[in-house]
């Protein structure tokens, strides 16, 4: 296993020929829909975000940002912009913290996809679990900041902020793994993997019983969120695209994976020595959303956990089938791809420890 690119996801470069827009017609579009909006316009694009294209859009003024869905034959249902402004949107004001939204924009003769403008969030991001560039001490009060914030986006009613349409309520891990069972299955580019058969084929045997329906993020890591400069505080959580109605144990659990994820394609701690790090165990990790929450437990974690990792090993393998058909937005989709078979075995380990046979 190989520790991700960290230096190739921080901070823009120019944008990449595939990914060249009309900028004359974005700033047209920003004048008539961004209040406040001054040109003149520059634009860079950011070296991360994988599934959409994002940018830096640059004035005198101010800065913004734009996420856009890529160019070429996108998989339906996919790199959905609009819901993720949508949700930015909603929960603004909620006590989940979110960067503004400017504007939302369905028509493709724009700038060739849909795309919206948010508002530019300076902070830092954390590509790497174990905090290293914050003092030993202070680790907790990040941990705990992260904890406080999923668990207040699980806490929000959905209906009372107008998302109670957002997704379809009940049976969510069932839903789930049709879903990617099937995207798995029609990405025939991509290939077959003998680790996610098999998770195919056991996942919806066990299911726990008992069932909620949240807000749920859906891509909940360090790497996905903006802390402040220097402290403990979370400013904004980014990349709502996969965000929906679900259950708040799916979507903990996903960010809680990394406890048992190795430093390979995204943040993780496996492998760490937390108590020489200071970070809180998973165990103490749990108890703090459980208390959040008003929960004594939460049953079925094993189950969630090897859950999540096969959801995210078939978002790796449609990422595999986008490098192959030439749509994938981030220059490190390559080394994402070749993780894949690593990544499905761990998937099975961790159905093995929540009771698969084998």
């Amino acid at each position: 296993m190989t520790g991700f690119a960290v230096e190739s996801q921080i901070g823009t470069s120019g944008v990449r020929d595939k990914h060249r827009f009309d900028v004359a017609a974005l700033e047209a579009w920003m004048v008539a829909n961004v209040a406040g909006f001054e040109g003149p316009l520059s634009v860079e694009q950011f070296k991360g975000g994988q599934s959409n294209p994002t940018y830096k859009l640059i004035t005198p003024a101010r800065q913004y940002v734009m996420r856009r869905k890529p160019p070429g034959a996108l998989l339906p249902g996919a790199h959905a912009v609009d819901r993720e402004a949508r949700v930015l949107s909603a929960l603004e004001g909620t006590g989940v913290p979110v960067a503004h939204v400017y504007g939302l924009c369905t028509d493709d003769a724009v700038i060739g996809t849909w795309f919206f403008i948010m508002e530019m969030v300076e902070g830092r991001v954390e590509w790497d679990a174990t905090f290293p560039d914050v003092p030993r001490e202070e680790r907790p009060a990040y941990f705990d900041a992260m904890n406080a914030a999923i668990a207040a986006l699980h806490q929000v009613d959905p209906d009372a902020v107008g998302l109670g349409d957002y997704g379809k309520p009940g049976n969510y891990f069932s839903r789930q793994i049709a879903r990617w069972s099937r995207s798995y299955s029609e990405d025939a580019d991509a290939g077959r993997d003998p680790y996610l058969d098999r998770l195919i084929e056991w996942l919806p045997t066990a299911i726990p019983e008992g069932d909620e329906t949240r807000i749920v993020h859906g891509d909940f890591r360090t790497d996905n969120m903006i802390f402040h400069p220097t402290e403990p505080r979370i400013l904004a959580v980014l990349d709502w695209e996969l965000s929906t109605l679900g259950h708040p144990l799916a979507d903990f659990t996903y960010h809680a994976m990394m406890y048992r994820m190795p430093p390979l394609i995204v943040p993780g701690l496996g492998g760490a020595d937390l108590a020489a790090l200071n970070i809180p165990s998973e165990e103490a990790y749990l108890a703090a959303y459980c208390a959040r929450t008003g929960r004594d437990a939460l049953p079925g974690y094993d189950f969630a956990i090897a859950f999540n990792f096969f959801r995210f090993a078939a978002i790796i393998h449609g990422i595999k089938g986008r490098v192959i058909r030439g749509t994938a937005a981030n220059a490190e989709a390559q080394e994402r791809a070749d993780a894949l078979p690593a990544l499905t075995k761990l998937a099975w380990e961790q159905a093995k420890r929540a009771g698969a046979p084998g």
